[in-house]
């Protein structure tokens, strides 16, 4: 662990959306947000792939898509819907959380289904950056050392934080526990692929706690490398899509565009890194 505080702000579920889109073109590198990665099953991912020929500086992973959680706004696998692999339910889409994924999913198929996401990204033009993963799906312990193995064959960097339970005490993955993820985490330790401490994501409060929440999930940061898993998505089609929730999104939209919200994190000495700067590290390494 570093003795310094530094932040990797980054805008989750690019392309979900055009709201999503808005977010990341309006607020790269214009205060607080650094980094972003794409859901390439989704149907806005052409319109951020087609802004990233003229936005090269764009920092964009690929957050490896296997589960479709909306009521009525859904995507299907890239591979195909047949159900033999166990990637789609009933109705031909992605299943709705990783705990129907991990009772149906053939593993082989999970894998076919990543690949071929990130070759869809490199197809389209995009300067992949890193993996990580909607939902935690990629990160289940049944596909956990294929989403390590996808980040080897593509020299990325891919996100598993060394503190586990930062990461699966926010997500919804089922039954789990620290000890599934001991061997992958030694395994990114003696690569020299990890390179991120702590996970910590969207706090999800009531609009008037917005401010004050995002504040102070700024002012107790740890010290070390923190992975701050973001949803701004500007006004407009969130509000459809998630009706109960679309605030959460919406009023982290208008933080991160806020400069004084960008001068309070300045304040506190917090160092600022993308993801791209991981994958520029692990790749000298290689060499």
């Amino acid at each position: 662990m570093s003795d310094r505080r530094i932040l990797i702000p980054h805008l989750d579920d690019v392309g979900m959306c055009h709201g999503a889109n808005r977010a990341m073109l309006e607020l790269a590198g214009k205060g607080v947000l650094t980094c972003g990665s794409v859901m390439v099953p989704c149907p806005w991912f052409p319109e951020i792939a087609h802004a990233f020929r003229t936005r090269r500086d764009l920092d964009l992973g690929v957050h490896l898509t296997l589960t479709s959680e909306w009521q009525g706004y859904r995507w299907r696998p890239l591979s195909g819907s047949s159900r033999r692999g166990g990637l789609v339910d009933d109705e031909g889409y992605m299943w709705r959380n990783c705990v129907l994924l991990r009772r149906h999913v053939d593993p082989r198929a999970a894998e076919e289904e990543m690949r071929a996401q990130i070759e869809a990204a490199l197809a389209a033009g995009i300067d992949v950056t890193h993996l990580d993963t909607h939902m935690g799906a990629a990160a289940v312990p049944e596909l956990v050392d294929i989403y390590l193995a996808l980040g080897r064959a593509y020299r990325l960097p891919v996100l598993l934080p060394r503190s586990i339970a930062s990461y699966l005490d926010v997500l919804k993955l089922g039954a789990v526990r620290p000890e599934d993820y001991r061997a992958a985490l030694e395994s990114l330790e003696a690569e020299g692929a990890q390179f991120v401490d702590r996970f910590a994501m969207t706090p999800g409060v009531p609009s008037a706690e917005a401010d004050a929440g995002y504040r102070r999930l700024v002012a107790e940061l740890p010290e070390g490398v923190t992975f701050l898993s973001l949803h701004a998505n500007a006004p407009g089609d969130i509000e459809t899509i998630v009706p109960d929730r679309a605030h959460w999104r919406t009023d982290e939209y208008r933080i991160l565009g806020d400069p004084d919200f960008a001068a309070f994190v300045r304040g506190q000495g917090i160092e600022l890194s993308g993801m791209r700067a991981l994958r520029a590290r692990l790749r000298a390494r290689e060499a």
